[in-house]
């Protein structure tokens, strides 16, 4: 089905497990595929596949074919759609392609299409985040475990204008760019660290942009308009894909957990721990009543800035000397949140006794569920007394 048509030269359209575009002139194409990757100016069909399921897809050959043995993973898949491999570079995904979004930005005559599909619960990572294998001459050696199949952000980038080669890859950075400022907005938690994700393992692109026109750029940097054009299209996409594949919102993240699920904060190990500090009466009152203080806009202020500030003190931005009194003045807004009432620093340092703060994100996660639990349980009492 076509489901698109941009500036007379490119048209859209999905099949079956594909989305791909059709390029009716020539264009200069940059991308990561691994069979007609690279740099080419030969390729008439860029496309984007779901080669299998987000979870639980055992016993699928097809993420494993699309590795070792490229050419015949983009026969298998080209041909479906009727398109000719050869002059074709794929990008693959877990994702839904039914979930592609697409955003355009133009500035007078010049346009940028995004088609971005993505998922990052399974896959997130931090750059610098530990390998999971390395190349040797014997093949792929595993470290410790094989990153999970599901979680990628992958890019189709169309460009009305002609960009020399240098400019598409100064493109390609504008891109991967925009796609982190996205991540970093929404605190998508890496899978392999206590980090924030700066996109997945897996993620792929592929940029192409018209030749011949009286117009060549030769720069596609953030200072320039069509730098700016690229991050706005692929922020708007990705936003975008991010809700359609899996409710990743700004508004999702609004919530005292979503800040913590890097630290490796459960729903069932957050209720628990703060049940075990609490009365009964109260541990059962807050159980019932989780999602309203979970999505709490006050509290959530609070934890987001106890996190940002043990961030800066694992970046060394703050000396470690100051964690102890820096964090437990952030604790007392969770506390006081959590309670409705004021409460200051001593008096936080008062009810937590001997008990300090570590670099540990063990010691993270202990503050928020201590806080959480002093305040709930001020929270209704005396509120009633004459």
């Amino acid at each position: 089905m076509k489901i698109g048509e941009y500036y007379e030269s490119v048209e859209l359209h999905r099949k079956e497990k594909i989305i791909y575009a059709q390029l009716l002139k020539p264009h200069r194409v940059l991308s990561t595929c691994r069979l007609n990757g690279g740099l080419r100016e030969d390729l008439e069909f860029i496309y984007n596949h779901q080669s299998c399921e987000p979870r639980a897809h055992l016993g699928h050959d097809l993420c494993e074919v699309a590795v070792k043995d490229p050419a015949r993973y983009q026969r298998r898949i080209a041909s479906k759609a009727g398109i000719e491999y050869g002059k074709s570079a794929s990008l693959g995904t877990a994702a839904n392609v039914n979930n592609a979004a697409i955003a355009r930005e133009s500035h007078r005559d010049l346009q940028v299409v995004a088609i971005t599909t993505a998922g990052v619960g399974g896959n997130g990572g931090r750059a610098g985040d530990p390998a999971s294998y390395y190349a040797s001459e014997e093949g792929t050696v595993i470290i410790e475990r094989a990153p999970p199949p599901a979680g990628t952000i992958n890019t189709l980038l169309l460009i009305n204008q002609e960009v020399t080669p240098g400019a598409l890859v100064a493109a390609s950075t504008v891109m991967t760019e925009a796609k982190s400022s996205v991540l970093q907005e929404l605190m998508a938690p890496s899978r392999y660290s206590q980090g924030i994700a700066t996109g997945t393992g897996t993620d792929q692109i592929a940029i192409a942009s018209l030749i011949g026109t009286s117009i060549q750029h030769t720069d596609a940097n953030k200072h320039s308009k069509l730098g700016e054009l690229i991050g706005k299209a692929v922020r708007t996409a990705l936003f975008q894909a991010l809700n359609l594949q899996s409710g990743l919102t700004p508004d999702a993240r609004r919530s005292s957990l979503a800040q913590l699920l890097r630290f490796g904060e459960t729903q069932s190990s957050f209720i628990e721990s703060i049940r075990e500090r609490l009365p009964e009466e109260a541990a059962d009152l807050f159980e019932a009543n989780f999602l309203s203080a979970n999505h709490d806009p006050v509290t959530v202020a609070a934890v987001q800035a106890l996190v940002h500030v043990w961030d800066q003190f694992q970046w060394s931005v703050l000396p470690r000397t100051c964690i102890h009194e820096a964090m437990i003045g952030q604790a007392s807004l969770i506390a006081s949140a959590a309670s409705g009432r004021e409460m200051g620093r001593e008096e936080m340092q008062k009810r937590l006794g001997s008990w300090r703060v570590s670099l540990q994100a063990s010691s993270l996660l202990d503050l928020v569920r201590r806080s959480f639990a002093i305040g709930y349980a001020l929270k209704w009492s005396g509120r009633f007394e004459d």
